[in-house]
């Protein structure tokens, strides 16, 4: 085992001895600590990483969501945290329903309140008591969260520009071919002997050359 290696598991116990019954699970993978936590346990384990001394991860790299549509808890939110007084990184998981809510961490890190919003945005993963919780990726009036696996491919609505209105209009989205009708004679989707434009390589001009 590395030294590296050596220094997440003794964090990895560090942390279990100071949040006994706040992890759930946790585990070293590809150089980095993963813990999973309640949401309800979530505020007190990330103000934990950020002041105690052996920890000091103070840098929140991102909040991002994962899909599982066949799961339940169907989402999980991912905390990325770095530590540069240890040159450590840590990985803290949440489990939550489309019904369920996030406590907001951005008085612990005020750059969580952007990527929070983008959360919810994309996930439609509620922050509570979230101080400024809209959308910030897609446009106002947009219907849906676009990284959820269910949403469609085309989307809803398409945005176009009216000449005659002078301005941005939203129209239900229209196809003008079906999706799924794609065109295998193409050179490019599928070889055959004989490719148009063949014939000409064995013709000859007047002069009897090739």
């Amino acid at each position: 085992m590395d030294e590296k290696s050596q220094t997440l598991l003794e964090l990895q116990e560090h942390l279990v001895h100071l949040c006994p019954s706040d992890i759930k699970t946790r585990g070293v993978a590809n150089g980095e600590l993963t813990i999973h936590v309640e949401a309800s346990q979530l505020v007190k384990v990330l103000r934990v990483l950020k002041t105690d001394t052996s920890c000091l991860f103070q840098v929140l790299v991102d909040i991002c969501g994962v899909d599982f549509p066949l799961r339940e808890p169907r989402f999980d939110v991912v905390y990325n945290l770095l530590s540069l007084k240890h040159n450590l990184r840590i990985k803290v998981k949440v489990a939550v329903d489309e019904e369920d809510w996030v406590p907001t961490i951005s008085g612990i890190f005020p750059a969580a309140g952007w990527y929070e919003r983008e959360v919810w945005d994309l996930y439609g993963i509620f922050f509570k008591d979230h101080p400024d919780l809209r959308r910030i990726l897609t446009d106002y009036g947009f219907d849906g969260h676009p990284l959820r696996k269910d949403f469609p491919l085309t989307g809803h609505v398409e945005v176009r520009y009216d000449d005659e209105e002078r301005r941005v209009v939203y129209e239900p989205v229209k196809l003008t071919q079906d999706f799924r009708n794609f065109d295998f004679l193409s050179p490019w989707e599928g070889m055959t002997p004989d490719l148009p434009g063949d014939e000409k390589s064995d013709a000859k001009d007047p002069e009897g050359t090739v």
